[in-house]
């Protein structure tokens, strides 16, 4: 959980922004998201699966790039 102090003479609308400013860092918010709805195994080995294969596509146009 992202801590934030306030300074002495900082408004509070200030703080709000750095606080959800470090939130979004921490990828709170997406995680509360993909925990709210109930997902499939098998729904979930093909997200995993896709996820994969795009990390691979990924690595090898890098590779490609400075070969």
């Amino acid at each position: 959980m992202p801590i934030v102090y306030a300074k002495d003479s900082e408004p509070f609308e200030i703080t709000l922004k750095r606080f959800k400013k470090k939130c979004e860092r921490a990828a709170i918010l997406s995680e509360i998201k993909k925990h709210q709805t109930f997902e499939k195994p098998s729904d979930k080995r093909k997200r995993k699966l896709n996820q994969a294969k795009r990390k691979l596509v990924k690595a090898r146009r890098k590779m490609a790039r400075y070969s």
